[in-house]
This record gives C-alpha cells, structure tokens and sequence, in this order.
C-alpha cells in the first residue's frame, strides 16, 4: 500500500507544498519582480552602446543570476561556524536600481567588463561586511542608509526623463508622440497602484508597460525585427563579456556594495517580522550578506549586473503570510527558464524608451520616497538635516555641475564626479562621525515634577 507524503502549507517555510497552490503564488513574485531585473540592463545595455545581440545576452544573465541568487539566500549551503552562504529566508534577489547610475557613468566612461569587475570587488567587500557585520553596522543608521537611498532616487530622475522623451541623441527626442505614451504609461502605473487590488497593484508596472506598448505599436514605435532573429533556446558563456579591473570604478561601486550590505539587513528583516512573526537571527543576517556578496562574484562572471534584495516580494511575503521557501524556489525556477530563452530577452530589447520612462519614474520616486522614510524615521534636530542635507547638496551639486572637478586626476573625477551616490554617502558617514551627538532633551513636564 502507497503511502501518501503530507504536503505542506504555503504558510511553513519548509517542505513541499501543491503545485496548484503554489503556482500561482510564485507567479506573482514574478510578476512583481522582473520587470525591475530587466530594466537595469537595458538601461546599461543602451548607455554603453552594445550591439543587440550583446544586449539580449546582458538581458538574459539579469534573469539567469537573478534566479540562482534567489536559489543560494532560498536554500544555503557550506554551513559553517553556525551560518552557511544564504540567509535561509523567503526572498527574492534581482538586479538593483541602486547601482545603476554610477553603472551608467562606468558604462559611459569605460564598458561592460569594467562594471562587472567592479562588481566583483563590490562582492569581496560585501563578503567582508557580512563577516563583521556587528561591528560595521553602527556606522550605518537609518539616517545614513536613508541619505544614501534619497540620494539614488534623487539621481535617478533624468534617466526616467530622458526616456519619457525618447531617449538622448534618439531622432524622435522629445516629440509629443513619445511624450503622450510615456504619461499613458505612467498613468496606467499611478492609477493600479492607488485603486488597484491584489495582483492588480502589484503588476502595475508590468501592465503599465503592456498598456504603453500597446499605444506605442499604433505610433509605429515597436521594431520586431531583433525577436525574429534571436534564438529559441541559448545558454550565455561565462566571461562572454569579459572582466576589468579599474580602481576608481572598483571603489566607486565597492563603496555601494557596503551600504547596500547592511541596506539588507532592512529586507531580511522585513520579511522575517512580516511573515514570521520574528527577527532574524545573527547567523540567517551573516550567511545572508556573505551569500550577497558571494552570488555578485559569481554572477559578474556570468554577465549578471549587481544584485540585491528585493522589497517588494518582500512586501508580499509580508502581507500574504506566504513563507514557503519552495514557492518562491518556484518563481527563480520561472525567471531562470525565461532567461534562458533569448526571443523572450529580446522582446523586451523592443520596448520603447518612452515605456520605459513613463513606467520607471514612478519607480525612482519610491526609491527616492523610501530614502525620506529612513530619514525621518530619525529626529530631525539641527545635527541630523546637516548631515542630510550637505550629504544630498554636495553629491548631486558636484555631480550636476558639468567641469567642476575639470582639474583633478581623471581616477578622482571617476569616483567622486560620475556617481552623486558616493560623495554623499561618504559625506554623511563622515559628518554622522564627526559632529557632536544630540544631547537628550528632559519633558517639561518631567522638569516640573522635580521642582
């Protein structure tokens, strides 16, 4: 007689639950999530001016490291000393927002290989950070990481409006054609996320680009040619881009891969406080940052794009209750099997930059609005708006300021005069170190008591 195996709940973190129940709940970390996996690389694709071939393999090793990054903070491995390599808990890794303009300014100034070399830096420096994270995490407090985020957002904007119109150096850059698609775009994206509900408002960015194209193939916009000849089915070469080392640009994205480190500890605990009632623990913390760091090596060599947790399947795992590391193993296994079909990479190489604009804006706005919350979540005393203020001041003002590092060393310009993310983060690390800290103010109603 057959023994029946028990299947376990989408709601326990271990073990195997029905396929018909997981299924579509993996769908909807999907669905949340891949459209900001690919939405990086084609913004450097486009910047560092590859060939389309090159920029559907740059799309097909987003998807591809995305999923085995998922796999290795899923399901650890290596276990020693009390922690493995991979948290252990339900999240879901993608390529992140947060390193894409100095991406864009590497891209600009030197290529592809130099950003994964960096990448590959950034992924020893995040291994050391997860090793001694107790000891580092003081020099990162909310208003630290909060000015660091504000900042990325901050930075982010022309990117979002210079698509909105078409794209820079586009013939068709800034006519009303791609201006109207654009704001369709973005309304479709605003008007989901506020009366939207359930997968509705989590796919708003995902319909919203769906809408936008669609208006844009009525505009003559979409060129197929490139799906028609990508391949079916194609496995990307490891080092197919190849790697550089570069110093200014290693310590320019190093410097991101720290703060976005201890960032982690954020969504590792968002999704453990959400799904699991609980914090998490010194060992699921540490195995989660050195798996960070470890899967970023690993995925430069595959041509991946820095990756990093992603909050808003943690939003889901935190508001659906749904902890089961298999269904979220399930969804890496669909983003895994999307990247390994270039004529899927290559359809989304046709969506107009206009799209991409008007769907993305809204995106940067979070980041920049999830920085202000870090922030305030801070007082805001005299001491506090100094070190945020000069932070966000003296990284986009020096940056925005075309020729204003003209006479220093080209390495100098790279690492502080590309990127506004690095001179603020090291601003505000610095002042946050140096200026006094505030005294505690007594209530007066505590002061009347003891007169």
């Amino acid at each position: 007689m057959k023994r029946e195996v028990k299947q376990a709940s989408v709601f326990e973190m271990n073990g195997m639950p029905a396929l018909g129940a997981a299924l579509p709940l993996a769908f909807q970390h999907v669905v949340a999530a891949i459209i900001g996996i690919v939405t990086p690389a084609i913004i450097v694709a486009a910047t560092a001016g590859l060939s389309e071939a090159d920029s559907i393999k740059l799309i097909q090793a987003a998807l591809v490291v995305s999923a085995l990054s998922t796999f290795v903070q899923l399901f650890p491995f290596i276990k020693t000393k009390g922690f493995g390599i991979g948290a252990g808990l339900p999240v879901i890794m993608g390529i992140s927002f947060a390193y894409l303009p100095s991406m864009q300014a590497i891209a600009e100034g030197f290529d592809i290989p130099t950003i994964l070399g960096a990448q590959i830096v950034g992924g020893c420096a995040a291994i050391i950070v997860g090793l001694f994270i107790k000891k580092i995490r003081k020099f990162f407090p909310p208003l630290i990481a909060g000015t660091v985020v504000f900042t990325i957002g901050l930075s982010l904007y022309p990117t979002a409006i210079n698509y909105m119109a078409g794209g820079v150096g586009k013939p068709d850059y800034g006519s009303w054609q791609n201006w109207l698609v654009a704001i369709i775009t973005l309304i479709i994206v605003t008007v989901l996320n506020h009366f939207g509900k359930g997968l509705w408002k989590l796919a708003s960015i995902l319909i919203g680009i769906v809408g936008g194209y669609i208006v844009a193939l009525f505009f003559g916009m979409v060129d197929f040619s490139p799906v028609a000849q990508a391949s079916v089915f194609q496995i990307t070469a490891p080092l197919h881009f190849g790697v550089k080392f570069e110093i200014s640009s290693s310590i320019a994205i190093g410097l991101l891969f720290v703060v976005n480190s201890v960032q982690a500890i954020g969504d590792f605990s968002a999704t453990t406080s959400g799904g699991l009632d609980r914090m998490p623990t010194d060992n699921e913390l540490q195995g989660g940052i050195v798996g960070y760091g470890i899967t970023n090596i690993f995925g430069a060599l595959l041509g991946g794009l820095p990756t990093a947790t992603y909050s808003q399947n943690v939003g889901i795992v935190a508001t659906t209750k749904v902890v089961n590391r298999c269904v979220l193993g399930l969804a890496a296994v669909i983003l895994l099997i999307a990247g390994l079909i270039p004529k899927f990479s290559s359809l989304l190489t046709t969506i107009p930059y206009c799209v991409l604009g008007g769907a993305t804006v809204s995106v940067f706005a979070s980041i920049a609005m999830t920085g202000m919350k870090l922030i305030t979540s801070e007082k805001m005393s005299y001491r506090n708006t100094s070190i945020v203020g000069l932070g966000v001041a003296l990284g986009m003002g020096v940056t925005q300021a075309s020729g204003s590092l003209a006479s220093f060393p080209a390495w100098f310009t790279t690492i502080f005069g590309k990127s506004p993310v690095v001179i603020a983060t090291l601003v505000a690390i610095l002042l946050n170190i140096i200026l006094p800290k505030d005294k505690e103010t007594v209530p007066e109603t505590a002061l009347d008591e003891n007169n």
